[in-house]
């Protein structure tokens, strides 16, 4: 009988952080006339565990410092270069040679398609199924037309028609050229392709205040946070807290950080506090560079072989980079260890499948932590996507995983003015001489020790200024809802 988890009780999304005290971070039941006293538990009873979410920069990148507002690099382009679009409109089927029109050429109108005289070519209908296909030497390029001479002694397999915008798509690949004796060398030249991208980095801040008296106070309750703090000092807690969700923050804001649109809101916004000249607000989060220039897998889990198999294919026109990192939520890890037992002839059994012996003394193991097929893929849970106070249980814009290459690639650094290794995900951080913005925390009033101004409290104050670098975002893959 199938079954679900009840809806009551629930879960707390917001389980201590409070603005402002409220009645029930009090005791209220101290009765001095009752003889008898409460037995009680000191110590704070950890109930959900580690509640920080952060973690993923620190598996997959690295820091580093930067010293200007915009960081920009370079990615190199496709070596070979194949038109997927092209039509011709002036041969019949039983013509020798055709005049081709590019119409997807990287810069349309410009005539800097990368065919020149003398080159070879192959030449297929894009129609499925339809077999037709010509080898060629390119006679002659004018801007974005060439002119094609057939191998083939029938012509053109392809029949043209009058419009060249109703032609059959074609694709056109180059593979070699040929000369006739005693020519001329080849006529013009390639110049190497790059991409230019680039980002900023956004200031992130917090801070936490406490009175000078409760500062003096101690409190019932023996408090621990993740960090390892303990003891029975209320704001300490609370101190450590601030700063436990303030790393959270450093690491969140850097996946899920978006540029602002001009004429936005949040341009308006934050545009008197970054002062004029500079560039626009908001950054390049890792899902938004992945979501504009990587690959997506949209309409739920890939729970099959095959659909790992179109990623895969996918990948093969990527960078086909040999090792990756699947971070994934619950419900996609489970698919994966599911994927991976049926895989097992007795998986229908669901007993024998995995790298262990089936001793009667030891527990089953139904997961796995990665495969290969093509490339090795290692499956990490992420907590982050699991975690109900942040993106857990979302009803619209759920993501179920994030798909990292491992390793590094070459680009040229501006601060070190050389090329360099670099993680393929990195963080750059504002630093220069005597200024490091990496991760800033400081104390201001007059209680705890600093003596900064005459307010009877002590503010910490945190700050860091960074930027996330997603190098080759071509070769990541994000799984979308």
């Amino acid at each position: 009988m199938a079954g679900s988890v009840n809806a009551t009780p629930g879960f707390d999304l917001q389980p201590s952080a409070e603005r402002v005290p409220v009645a029930t971070n009090y005791i209220t039941n101290f009765d001095f006339l009752n003889q008898y006293l409460p037995d009680t538990y000191e110590k704070e009873f950890e109930r959900y565990g580690n509640r920080s979410v952060a973690g993923f920069m620190r598996m997959v990148g690295a820091e580093m410092p930067t010293n200007s507002d915009l960081i920009k690099w370079a990615e190199q382009g496709r070596l070979h270069t194949k038109y997927t679009n092209c039509t011709s409109a002036a041969a019949a089927g039983t013509d020798n040679g055709a005049v081709w029109t590019v119409n997807d050429a990287l810069n349309p109108g410009t005539g800097n398609i990368a065919i020149r005289v003398g080159q070879t070519v192959f030449i297929t209908d894009n129609t499925a199924a339809s077999g037709l296909t010509n080898k060629a030497v390119v006679t002659a390029v004018v801007g974005d037309t060439f002119t094609v001479a057939y191998y083939e002694a029938a012509g053109q397999a392809m029949t043209g028609v009058a419009d060249p915008a109703g032609a059959v798509a074609c694709t056109v690949m180059i593979y070699g050229s040929e000369f006739a004796k005693g020519t001329d060398g080849m006529v013009g030249t390639l110049e190497a392709d790059d991409f230019i991208f680039d980002n900023k980095p956004i200031i992130i801040k917090d801070k936490y205040a406490v009175s000078g008296s409760d500062m003096a106070q101690i409190g019932w309750i023996e408090v621990t946070t993740e960090n390892g703090a303990s003891g029975y000092l209320w704001y300490m807690k609370s101190e450590h807290e601030t700063r436990l969700r303030f790393d959270d923050y450093l690491e969140t804001a850097m996946i899920e950080a978006v540029p602002a649109d001009t004429g936005s809101g949040a341009e308006a916004a934050l545009s008197s506090a970054t002062g004029a000249g500079t560039v626009n607000a908001g950054s390049e989060g890792v899902f938004y560079a992945v979501q504009n220039r990587g690959n997506l897998w949209s309409g739920g889990i890939p729970t099959a072989l095959a659909d790992f198999d179109a990623i895969i294919s996918r990948l093969d026109k990527q960078g086909s980079i040999e090792e990756n990192v699947i971070f994934v939520d619950r419900d996609f890890s489970f698919a994966i260890d599911d994927m991976l037992a049926a895989q097992n002839s007795y998986g229908a059994g669901g007993t024998s499948y995995g790298l262990f012996d089936n001793d009667e003394q030891m527990a089953l193991n139904l997961g796995f932590t990665g495969f290969r097929r093509g490339y090795d893929f290692y499956k990490s849970d992420w907590k982050y996507l699991n975690d109900p106070t942040m993106r857990g249980d979302l009803t619209n814009g759920g993501i179920n995983g994030l798909l990292v290459p491992a390793g590094s690639t070459t680009v040229y650094d501006q601060v070190l003015g050389k090329n360099a290794k670099r993680p393929f995900l990195h963080v750059r951080y504002r630093a220069f001489e005597i200024e490091d913005r990496r991760y800033k925390i400081w104390n201001t009033g007059s209680a705890g020790g600093a003596a900064t101004s005459s307010l009877d409290a002590m503010e910490v104050n945190y700050l860091s200024e960074r930027a996330v670098c997603v190098l080759g975002a071509n070769n990541f893959f994000l799984f979308t809802d």
